[in-house]
């Protein structure tokens, strides 16, 4: 390509070196989709013949027909992606091939490739997420009330439902959802026609790619357009983010299906066995999705460090955009995808998490609470309900089973009410303050999360 310019050739491995074709063959569509924009605007602004223009956009359409067809294959010796379009391109139509690149540069199409092509992945994401989402609200619609211990320092801390606890990490996913909608805004700028880094000396129409493409506006300054990649940036920290939710939940997941906690149980399709213990039955997929969290981890690192040190415009280090941003991307659809199926078809032991939250003295705070509402100061109705419990552990039983004689011993403000106020239904359904576990509250959050997918479809 730069002949004209060098006396010799490239050394055969600064050609491999310098190739990028093994990773961004996968933008194709966005390539071909943006020359035939570009191609559209430099006929209408006359600054090639009109009937060039249609050839060029005839020829691509064609190409792009023929990759997606099987008939045209993407040559792996390629420098990259745009240079084996153009170069099938000008071998189809000949000299009229070579009049596309006029007022464009390898820079600005490539950071136009990028933002169009994640602006697709997003979206694909977002779907994704949204499917996450429809199977947890499936689920808590069927366990609203299927009581289970809440923990704090993987301590029994509190009485909750499956569903209450399964809807906080809808509440990250949608979280993550709108996180992306926002990487999105910034990813819809088109940056075609900043040139390679001075824009072009060329009367082009740059508002008019962007309307053919789909884009919001356009970047405001020609260097700053080749060399952003905050967007990347963005989604690879949303990505991030959302992985972390993913293997907190994988955690809980791989807890609460070990033979300590037995809360649930995995499908078979979506669990895997021993090579030596024919009695295991492991949590692959979701001790998968907790090791690949680091990994996307990993590709966010990357791409900042690629950022740091680098002055305007353009640099070859950001090539390593793509293999990073396209790293995580796949990791996190596929994590994604199979996580959903493996929590859709597994099975709640409902008995399990009932017995498990009667043990613990999860109610222990209903119990202060309860002479609280009798008049005592919360502190020493909290003394009291403390040291109710080290009775009980000394006498190993529990608050419920405690005789009332016990409790009068301790206040005279106890009465046979106390029962009824530490049951674990009492405990649940009297936390109806707004984001609690009552099942009117949890029934408030399906119904908002319902109305979320609505609106995300």
């Amino acid at each position: 390509m730069w002949d004209a310019r060098f006396s010799k050739a490239v050394d055969s491995r600064v050609n491999d070196f310098n190739s990028s074709i093994s990773f961004d063959w996968r933008m194709y569509k966005s390539d071909i989709t943006g020359s035939i924009a570009h191609a559209t605007m430099l006929g209408e602004c006359g600054i090639i013949a009109k009937e060039e223009s249609a050839k060029i956009i005839e020829a691509l359409r064609q190409i792009l027909a023929d990759i997606e067809s099987g008939a045209l294959a993407i040559d792996p010796e390629a420098e990259d992606i745009h240079m084996f379009i153009e170069a099938v391109l000008t071998e189809r139509i000949g000299e009229t091939g070579k009049r596309l690149h006029t007022a464009r540069s390898r820079n600005d199409q490539v950071a136009l490739d990028i933002r169009m092509h994640l602006k697709e992945e997003i979206k694909a994401v977002q779907t994704l997420i949204a499917s996450l989402l429809d199977a947890i609200c499936s689920k808590a619609e069927e366990h609203v009330d299927t009581v289970m211990p809440g923990y704090t320092h993987l301590q029994r801390a509190q009485p909750v439902t499956f569903a209450h606890y399964i809807l906080a990490y809808a509440q990250m996913f949608m979280r993550d959802y709108e996180r992306l909608c926002d990487v999105y805004k910034r990813t819809d700028v088109m940056p075609l026609g900043s040139g390679a880094l001075a824009s072009t000396t060329y009367p082009i129409d740059r508002h008019m790619v962007a309307d053919l493409l789909g884009f919001s506006t356009v970047t405001e300054n020609s260097m700053d357009g080749v060399s952003d990649r905050d967007f990347v940036l963005e989604l690879g920290s949303a990505l991030s983010i959302l992985m972390m939710h993913m293997s907190r939940f994988s955690e809980e997941i791989i807890l609460w299906c070990s033979s300590e906690f037995k809360f649930i149980e995995l499908d078979d399709a979506y669990s895997t066995g021993s090579s030596i213990m024919p009695q295991k039955k492991n949590p692959d997929v979701a001790e998968l999705v907790r090791g690949k969290t680091g990994r996307v981890y990993g590709d966010l690192t990357t791409l900042l460090t690629m950022m740091k040190g680098i002055p305007l415009a353009y640099n070859k280090d950001m090539q390593e955009d793509k293999e990073a941003i396209f790293d995580a991307l796949d990791n996190v659809k596929i994590a994604v995808e199979v996580f959903t199926a493996m929590f859709t078809t597994m099975t709640v032991r409902k008995d399990n998490m009932r017995a498990a939250a009667s043990r613990g003295f999860i109610n222990a705070t209903d119990c202060a609470d309860y002479l609280v509402k009798k008049g005592m100061a919360f502190r020493d109705a909290y003394k009291i309900s403390g040291r109710l419990v080290a009775h009980c552990i000394a006498e190993n039983t529990t608050l419920e089973d405690l005789p009332l004689d016990t409790y009068k011993s301790y206040s005279d403000l106890f009465g046979e009410d106390v029962y009824g106020a530490i049951s674990l239904e009492t405990c649940v359904a009297e936390r109806g303050a707004y984001g609690g576990p009552a099942p009117a509250s949890v029934r408030r959050q399906i119904t908002l999360l319902r109305s979320f997918l609505s609106e995300a479809k």
